[in-house]
């Protein structure tokens, strides 16, 4: 097709590859927000935005941008993703939004001057995996960051963000500096993290909304008593409660079906004694929908549930509501600008729920917001077996390219 721009597979193949290569384990990657990995990744992205003929820039919280400057006034169209990581995470999650998005501008700059400014940028945190930051790049740049925030929150050794930031070359005082108010649209290029596209055999899925999701904590208390001396019938089991909730609360959404989730993955029992009953449990639950109304029709369900399960084994259960995000609904008219891009640049395609949350969640509340996805082999994220095939992503940031050039130009 006539109009689609590609980019370079080989320059994109390295990108991912010597990215994907910092932080990386044994075990998987670690790469978390201000670390020694994340400051060599933004110091890489910023070489790399320099060889492309692009503007490096880091603003105050360590975003790192890439600028294509148009010849007009309307704004700045900007792509990317995140570049931290989950702990033992793959090469993919995040990062092949950014580098998928560098790819795409050097491809662009071979058409001469845009008349809308165009960046990528690497968000400086999406996972919350070293602080309680929740999509912290992105509140940076929509002023939804509070000042406290740096020497208030902190990482499992008591570190300060603050004090992370100062050994990052940051100065924690200064977060308000990186809010902006030229954004005119946002794209951003993601693995799927489930397995949707790679069973269908689709290239590229169009992501209509991104899901509703609450986050609880579930206490269960019962009572600690001798396992030996103690008959099964005279017992108030904290532990077997919570997994009887757990149990029945995965069944009603599992009534519910698709794409209701709902996930218990964080336990902990005190007093973990083996020859102890517990008298104390807490676990999480993280319930998903796209639709509003549903998930929390389902939470109500849920909580019911609980109660139920607590007094027919007496015990008490408490719920505490730790987030509680509201879908996002994508930008109609950029969705099909992405699917003109995808059909021109030859790839099949659907229209699709996020599984998932994305730093595109927040940015559609203030600016013109839009995902695309790519397959994940065997739908699998979150883990060092991740991996989308060089095809895919090539696919994927060439759509992305061309939707940017039918934005910009």
């Amino acid at each position: 097709m006539t109009d689609a721009v590609h980019v370079d597979e080989q320059l994109l193949g390295r990108y991912v590859a010597e990215l994907g290569a910092i932080g990386e384990t044994p075990d998987g990657m670690y790469r978390f927000m201000y670390d020694a990995a994340w400051q060599r990744a933004r110091d890489t992205l910023l070489r790399w935005i320099a060889d492309a003929g692009l503007e490096p820039r880091v603003d105050a919280v360590g975003n790192v941008f890439g600028r294509l400057p148009g010849s007009g006034d309307g704004g700045v169209v900007l792509t990317g993703s995140h570049v931290d990581t989950v702990p033992s995470g793959g090469r993919y999650d995040g990062a092949l939004g950014v580098v998928g998005g560098l790819a795409a501008l050097a491809a662009l700059r071979a058409h001469g001057t845009p008349a809308t400014t165009l960046e990528v940028v690497a968000l400086c945190e999406e996972e919350s995996s070293r602080f309680p930051a929740n999509f912290f790049g992105t509140r940076a740049m929509l002023g939804l960051v509070g000042p406290d925030e740096p020497d208030r929150l902190r990482d499992r050794d008591g570190t300060t963000m603050a004090e992370a930031m100062r050994g990052a070359g940051l100065d924690p005082a200064a977060v308000g500096a990186a809010e902006r108010h030229d954004l005119r649209a946002f794209l951003e290029l993601h693995i799927e993290q489930g397995r949707v596209l790679a069973d269908e055999g689709t290239d590229i899925g169009l992501v209509e909304v991104i899901p509703g999701i609450a986050w609880e904590t579930v206490t269960v208390r019962g009572r600690q008593d001798h396992a030996g001396a103690t008959p099964m019938d005279l017992r108030a089991d904290a532990l077997q409660a919570a997994a009887q909730m757990a149990r029945e609360l995965t069944s009603v959404v599992e009534r519910e079906g698709r794409p209701a989730v709902a996930t218990t993955g964080r336990w902990t029992v005190e007093p973990g004694q083996p020859s102890v009953v517990p008298g104390l449990v807490r676990f999480s639950l993280d319930l998903r929908h796209p639709d509003l109304a549903v998930r929390d029709r389902l939470l109500d369900e849920v909580h019911r549930t609980c109660a139920d399960v607590a007094r027919r084994h007496g015990v008490e259960v408490d719920v505490v509501r730790d987030k509680d995000e509201e879908p996002a609904v994508m930008d109609a008219g950029l969705l099909d600008v992405l699917r003109g891009s995808a059909e021109a640049c030859g790839a099949s395609w659907r229209r699709m729920p996020s599984g998932a949350g994305h730093d595109s969640q927040l940015m559609a509340t203030r600016v013109p917001t839009a995902m695309l996805f790519v397959p994940s082999v065997e739908g699998r994220s979150h883990t060092p077996a991740e991996y989308t095939t060089p095809e895919d992503c090539v696919r994927g940031a060439s759509v992305l390219a061309t939707a940017l050039h039918r934005l910009a130009w």
